[in-house]
Parts: C-alpha cells; structure tokens; sequence
C-alpha cells in the first residue's frame, strides 16, 4: 500500500484537534500526520507532541494556502489526504476518499451537503461556484471550497506554485486538475459545526471570494469568460447603432466605443488563453 501522508493547516485550534488527533490516529495508524500550526498562540504545539504528530510551526500566520504547500513539501506520502483542524470532518471518511482514489482517480473531493454549510450566505455562494465551475469545465463540481480532499503527491506538486497563500487553494487546485485532464471524483460528507471561533470573515473574505468566480474561469479557460463579455460589448454597440441610426440618421461615439472594446476584451482573453496554457505547460 502507497504511503498515505496526512496534512492539517491549524491556526488556533487546540481544543479540535486534542479531540481529533486520536480519533485520527486510530483511524490510520499507519499514516503520517501532519499538523501545520500557522502562527498559533494556543497549545497546538504541546498537543500535537501529547499525541505523536509532527507539526511544522510558522513564526507568524502566513495563510491556509501557504500551510497547505508547506505540509506538501514535508511530507513523504505518494497519497496526500487534506483536511481541517477545527473539527469538521469526520476521520472514518478518509478510508471513503482513498477507496474511491483507488478506482483511477487523480483527486477525490468531500462534497458537503446544504445542511453542512457554515451559514445560508456561505452556501448560497459556494453553489454559484460549483455551478460556474461546472460549466467552465463541463465536469459536475460538486464542492468547489471543499478542504477535505485525497490527492497523489506527484500530481498535486505539479500545481504548488499556483496556490495562493491564502484561503482559495481548493479552487485552484480543483480547476487545475479538470486543465490538466486528471481526473476527479466527489463522495458526499458530512461536515459537523466546527470548534471555536471560524477565521472567516464576512466583508473582506466576500470581495475574496468574489474574486475567486473570476479565478475559476481564469485557471481553467480564460477565453470562456472574455468571449462571451465580448460578445455583449459587441451587441450593445450594435442596437446603440440601430437606435442612433433610426433617431439620429448618424452613427455615434458610443457605438464605436462598444464595438473597440469588444476587439479589446476578445484579444484580452485571447492573450490570457495563451499565458493560462503556458502555465499548465510540463517539460518532458
């Protein structure tokens, strides 16, 4: 059996993970764990140590992301499970992930039902994603912000330099994988209420995670968001022609400002379509 490397990005989440520590260990008893203490204040340290789980400690919080590359790097698994530190997903469900990882698949993704989302606003949000996601890569995605994924080493470390250090990794990761046709499964989870206090934060995480629907398209086919916007610029200065046309018997400022920044928009996305290929490019 591959090697199964467990990593958990923690930031203040003693009491979760005094809790989930041993019921993880008892689960796989054979995997290595890790435990990435992002510039916590708390006992994490002493508490991994209690239960024999090796923990990587940042001086200072450098992100979600940034402690999901630094587990990734640590650890020595070809099969890497990601999960969070506060609670919320149950340590049975990782035998789900791998079995499923074993029938071909490349990534296997926790897909969380509605009564797992932190809040109606959270959910309403993550099924926007998950329905542009979808339609981006003609692929169901079920769970777009799922952390609770089991992935192979060797592929996940290809897109490393592509995670940000923030929140956002399981977007980027997901869509990188649907770019570079490895496969990718969903199981159905339950995720519990998470101990203590969540990180989130609601205005400033909301213009994030806006920017993220700009992202999805970006990582995946950056021409499927331009060319459509195009098209629109196109159209507008169209009908803004037939009404001046019809009204004013000329053709206005407005209509030729519409029709330029179609052409800009479509070259925009064009050049972007060429660089987001450059970016998944693999010297063989």
């Amino acid at each position: 059996m591959n090697q199964l490397s467990i990593i958990l990005p923690a930031k203040n989440e003693a009491p979760a993970l005094a809790a989930l520590l041993p019921r993880l260990r008892a689960a796989q008893p054979e995997a290595e764990i890790i435990v990435v203490d992002d510039g916590s204040t708390d006992d994490t340290r002493s508490i991994c140590k209690s239960n024999g789980v090796q923990c990587l400690s940042s001086p200072y919080s450098m992100g979600n992301g940034a402690a999901i590359k630094r587990g990734t790097r640590a650890a020595s698994g070809d099969i890497l499970v990601f999960m969070d530190g506060d609670g919320q997903h149950e340590p049975a469900d990782v035998k789900r992930l791998l079995d499923q990882l074993n029938r071909g698949y490349d990534m296997v993704v926790g897909a969380r039902d509605w009564s797992s989302q932190a809040g109606v606003g959270r959910g309403l949000a993550n099924t926007l994603y998950n329905w542009l996601a979808t339609k981006m890569t003609s692929h169901p995605v079920l769970d777009l912000t799922s952390g609770f994924r089991a992935v192979r080493a060797d592929k996940f470390r290809e897109f490393l330099h592509l995670l940000p250090n923030g929140f956002s990794y399981p977007t980027t990761s997901t869509m990188a994988f649907f770019r570079s046709a490895y496969p990718v499964a969903y199981i159905p989870i339950k995720a519990a209420q998470r101990v203590g206090k969540s990180h989130i934060r609601p205005l400033k995480d909301g213009i994030r995670f806006l920017l993220i629907i700009f992202k999805i398209a970006t990582l995946y086919s950056p021409l499927k968001l331009f060319a459509p916007a195009s098209v629109v610029f196109f159209l507008l200065g169209c009908a803004n022609y037939a009404y001046t046309l019809v009204a004013y018997h000329r053709l206005t400022n407005m209509s030729t400002l519409l029709w330029s920044a179609a052409v800009i928009v479509f070259l925009i996305g064009l050049v972007s379509e060429q660089i987001t290929g450059l970016m998944y490019r693999r010297d063989v």
